[in-house]
């Protein structure tokens, strides 16, 4: 089953979790729906953790981390 979810291009926010660019909005979304048909159901502090890996704000190492801590729900 196909899930949708709330991306806002004009306002620059996915799910209300906001964007300063609409590249990094995209990169993110694109992300968001290889996942989702993963059946990863995404939150907004998930959107949050994959947002600041792809602009340089956390690191892959981090990003490991909050993924196994289970930070995105």
């Amino acid at each position: 089953m196909f899930n949708t979810i709330d991306i806002d291009r004009s306002n620059l926010t996915i799910m209300g979790v906001k964007f300063s660019d609409l590249k990094t909005l995209e990169s993110t979304a694109n992300a968001l729906s290889s996942n989702m048909f993963e059946d990863f159901k995404p939150t907004p502090k998930g959107i949050e953790i994959i947002r600041d890996y792809i602009t340089g704000k956390i690191s892959l190492t981090e990003l490991v981390i909050l993924a196994k801590q289970k930070a995105y729900v």
